[in-house]
């Protein structure tokens, strides 16, 4: 599919001078090194419609449509995004997804970038005129989806979003910015939600992203979402452990970033061995429901994972960033409840969430909270990171036994009067007080970038001790060692938070 770098857009009116013109040859140089131009066999597009006049379309997009023969009013939509170098058409030929669109009913959209927005036809998730809410090709995307809606009666409730590499950035962009749009999308070989908003930035984020906590890398959704959003989109994660285009560690910034979002923890809520060499990671939320699901694919390089194949769990063309290891397409549908078997598509219980939920005060060992009462509730279930940590039949609880300096993500639940527990309310973050020591292991660059040191003349030193680090750049690492807030030492001879 091509990698995912951001080479300028000379369509866009945006001149870069210099920088441009490098990257230009870097980019040249990288499509004759790795391959980047070579794509897999075209597609007979003989499925596939061209949608026009779908709406303004800031972002220069063309619209593709697949629908099954007799699709029925109110069926499911997924939307598909193809990676650089490549076409609708091409996504529509390898990925698998008409297969299972028929099998299960829904429709498909499949929008098109061109070079004329990007010299590599790469989706801009980079550029935040292009990425936010709004505007640029993330509108033109929104705007297809609500052609697709009207065209063909899809359920509202149940729009998903899926791409690869670059369209797998632009998804995770998508589902930040519309969480009201997406109730699913799959994150393919891609990268958290705002990443990156600059060309600089999103070469870190492809090769060592940054170093952040689960609940930075959940503000960053949290601030591109419509203020007062309470309910976010379950999502999938693809990564393969050999991809040197966009390094696995990616895979662990996004499961941070989206269980935080989802208020539950980083540790899975089961693990499970499948076809491939693939380990599925999943991490429930408060309903027992997966919220969020990791599949790591062992020895796979940068792509897109199909299987090729006639049997009920294969699907996919093999080819140049389609490899063949086990069937994304399939098991995706299957996580977003499109199969009809349940899974993330599942409805919580009739009980609405709780609104109004406050952190009341915080000591350096507790955390008070509080809510709005709901109709028909007997009692209110209380979670900590998605783990129940207490009941209690008042509108008010106060958590204990917390550690000092740490940051906490909560979220209640109402329980009726025959235990049924109803929908999770959003997330509230607390930080107790005093500070807790924490160790980075990273690049001086990355280090620069996550806000622990600072460049000065090419040469980098650690935040608040101001000791000498080496030279910025990606190659030298050290271990920092923040003792205060905004203060950072060398703590390269071993590090004990």
């Amino acid at each position: 599919m091509g990698q995912p770098y951001p080479p300028f857009r000379p369509a866009r009116g945006r001149v870069f001078g210099g920088i441009r013109r490098w990257l230009t040859a870097a980019a040249g140089a990288l499509a004759l090194t790795g391959g980047l131009m070579a794509v897999g066999p075209q597609a007979t597009a003989a499925g596939l419609t061209q949608v026009t006049g779908f709406g303004s379309n800031p972002g220069n997009l063309t619209m593709h449509t697949y629908v099954p023969d007799g699709l029925a009013t109110g069926a499911p939509l997924v939307v598909a995004l193809h990676g650089c170098t490549q076409s609708a058409n091409d996504y529509y030929a390898h990925s698998g997804w008409p297969k299972f669109a028929d099998q299960y009913g829904f429709a498909l959209v499949f929008p098109q970038t061109t070079s004329a927005n990007n010299a590599n036809s790469c989706f801009n998730w980079f550029d935040a005129a292009d990425s936010k809410r709004g505007q640029g090709e993330a509108l033109s995307i929104k705007q297809m989806v609500d052609t697709a809606v009207a065209r063909y009666g899809s359920d509202t409730r149940r729009v998903y979003i899926t791409g690869l590499s670059a369209g797998a950035g632009m998804t995770a962009n998508m589902l930040a910015a519309y969480p009201d749009v997406f109730a699913g999308g799959s994150v393919d070989s891609g990268l958290p939600a705002s990443c990156a908003t600059s060309v600089s930035a999103a070469y870190t984020c492809m090769y060592s992203p940054p170093d952040k906590t689960p609940a930075q890398w959940g503000d960053l959704v949290r601030s591109a979402a419509p203020a007062g959003t309470t309910s976010w989109p379950r999502v999938a994660v693809w990564q393969g452990t050999s991809d040197t285009t966009v390094a696995p560690a990616n895979a662990t910034e996004l499961r941070d970033q989206w269980t935080n979002v989802w208020g539950i923890g980083q540790t899975p809520s089961r693990t499970e061995n499948l076809s491939g060499g693939t380990t599925l990671s999943e991490y429930d939320d408060a309903g027992g429901r997966p919220a969020v699901s990791v599949y790591s694919i062992s020895g796979m390089a940068h792509g897109l994972a199909v299987d090729p194949g006639s049997g009920p769990e294969q699907c996919g063309t093999a080819g140049t960033y389609y490899l063949d290891t086990i069937c994304s397409s399939y098991h995706t549908a299957r996580f977003w409840g499109l199969d009809g078997e349940g899974g993330g598509g599942e409805d919580p219980g009739s009980l609405p969430a709780p609104t109004g939920l406050t952190v009341g005060g915080t000591t350096d060992a507790t955390v008070s909270l509080s809510w709005n009462a709901v109709p028909g509730a007997a009692s209110y279930t209380v979670y900590r990171g998605g783990t129940k940590v207490g009941t209690t039949t008042s509108t008010a609880y106060t958590d204990t036994g917390l550690a000092t300096g740490t940051t906490y993500g909560y979220t209640v639940a109402a329980v009726d009067a025959a235990g049924a527990t109803g929908a999770v309310s959003a997330q509230v973050t607390a930080v107790t007080t005093g500070f807790t020591p924490t160790c980075h292991t990273a690049s001086n660059y990355a280090h620069t970038t996550a806000g622990r040191a600072y460049q000065s003349g090419g040469y980098t030193y650690a935040n608040g001790s101001q000791q000498a680090m080496g030279l910025w750049n990606t190659f030298t690492t050290h271990t920092l060692k923040q003792t205060a807030p905004g203060y950072y030492v060398l703590a390269d001879s071993g590090c004990s938070a």
